[in-house]
């Protein structure tokens, strides 16, 4: 397996942090990114936390990816009536 690309800033990699998705150039995880956001934290924050090794840019792209992965996989995710 080789570098693969799924966007302009998200690709994994065997090579790097195990194949996991990460930011293009980083060894920072599109999970943990995603992780924050869903922790209610400003883009300019998770930015600043990172050093501006990734752009608002690629955050943009990791929820879109994340978006569109939800949406063609939603029935996986839904509860039982009465289960939530």
């Amino acid at each position: 397996m080789k570098e693969r690309f799924f966007g302009r800033y998200v690709v994994t990699d065997p090579e790097i942090c195990h194949g996991k998705p990460t930011f293009r150039g980083t060894r920072i995880l599109v999970a943990d990114v995603l992780e924050q956001v869903a922790d209610g934290l400003a883009w300019e924050t998770i930015i600043e936390e990172w050093r501006s090794t990734i752009s608002y840019e690629a955050i943009a792209e990791a929820v879109k990816l994340s978006r569109r992965a939800f949406l063609e996989n939603a029935d996986k995710y839904a509860l039982e009536p009465g289960a939530a």
